[in-house]
């Protein structure tokens, strides 16, 4: 644990990170330094000394964290954004059918492949990722990682595989998953993948999301979204658009900098950590709240009690928004799915095995 990195209230034992991380206490001064130094004194000149090239540099931060070489992750827009890029690369030019959405899915995920469908007049099919039936018909597949109500996760090694058997591509969601399990992105061949860096990364609030386009599909990958940054020479001013040859094409408009540079700056925390050790220190830390919340409640745990989980907890429990108001009240913060879920997040680098049992205990007050 290294919580001593993180500016965490006296007395807050927060388990929220898979909504919105903790705040390395590194970053106000960082963030000082780009507004005063890089934007007061450097002015435009700090677009040549840095900011331009940042959202890659950044991406290949985020690359390490998920298995993916440099050159293949770019930083910039929002999930939803980039979710539209991906599949609207991976169905372009297909004379396939149908696009297959995890039915268990974060809402954003559905509405973005909607809309590809009804752009692209591919019909949108929800299937369970238990029971994906997909034939030849299927041009591409969009799952989350992690199941955002209950923590689970995809054996993305075999999902990957079923949809490369029948010819199809795949588009990940690892929002509730980077920062929290040590994906092999290259290794399982994965086509395009997507995530936000709020969470578990703690880039601090609407930080900007991340795509994936592996080396070998960025000559082929066509951005929908064919803005000036992911021309292949921005400051030419060409009338006609010719994307950038490698991962900078999936870029669009000027990055939100102060974001941007926040996020590099949180991502600071991450540099020595070995992310197998960090999910194993996370299953540890789950399986002991889970244990206590078993011992001191009634509470139905939904959690899948498998190695095959994110840093999430959740508990069905009768008037959920209610008991999350009152566990915030007394200092344990975590947040609640309609109509009756509890999840908490358990973010191994700022909580350790006393927070845990607290939290049971507080919840088991509560509850009683």
């Amino acid at each position: 644990m290294r919580r001593e990195l993180f500016d965490i209230p006296e007395g807050v034992i927060y388990l929220d990170g898979n909504s919105l991380g903790a705040l390395p206490k590194h970053v106000p001064a960082r963030v000082q330094e780009v507004v005063r130094e890089q934007w007061g004194q450097r002015l435009i000149r700090s677009w040549s000394e840095g900011w331009w090239e940042a959202p890659q540099r950044i991406g290949d931060r985020i690359g390490r964290l998920v298995g993916a070489a440099p050159g293949q992750v770019v930083v910039g827009d929002s999930t939803s954004v980039n979710l539209y890029k991906a599949l609207m690369g991976a169905v372009k030019g297909t004379t396939r059918t149908e696009i297959v959405l995890d039915a268990t899915s974060f809402p954003t995920d559905g509405y973005i492949a909607r809309s590809v469908g009804e752009l692209t007049g591919l019909e949108v099919r929800p299937a369970h990722p238990s029971s994906l039936d997909l034939t030849e018909n299927t041009a591409v597949v969009l799952l989350n990682h992690v199941d955002y109500r209950t923590g689970g996760i995809l054996d993305m090694v075999e999902l990957t595989a079923q949809a490369h058997s029948v010819g199809a591509q795949v588009v990940w969601d690892l929002c509730h998953s980077v920062g929290v399990y040590p994906t092999e992105l290259d290794e399982i061949g994965v086509d395009f993948a997507v995530g936000c860096t709020y969470k578990f990364l703690n880039g601090g609030p609407g930080a900007p999301a991340f795509i994936y386009v592996p080396r070998e599909r960025q000559a082929t990958f066509e951005n929908p979204l064919s803005g000036w940054n992911g021309h292949r020479a921005p400051f030419a001013m060409e009338s006609s658009y010719v994307p950038d040859p490698g991962i900078a094409r999936a870029r669009v408009g000027t990055p939100d900098i102060i974001s941007m540079l926040t996020l590099d700056a949180a991502l600071d925390v991450w540099d020595e950590i070995d992310m197998r050790t960090h999910w194993q220190h996370g299953l540890s830390l789950t399986s002991l709240f889970r244990s206590y919340v078993e011992q001191m409640t009634s509470l139905e745990v939904i959690t899948p009690n498998t190695v095959l989980r994110g840093h999430q907890i959740s508990v069905r429990c009768e008037n959920a928004a209610e008991v999350m108001d009152k566990l915030i009240a007394r200092g344990v913060i975590g947040d609640h799915r309609p109509p009756d879920v509890l999840r908490f997040g358990i973010a191994p680098l700022y909580i350790g095995p006393d927070d845990v049992k607290r939290a049971a205990e507080v919840l088991a007050e509560v509850t009683r």
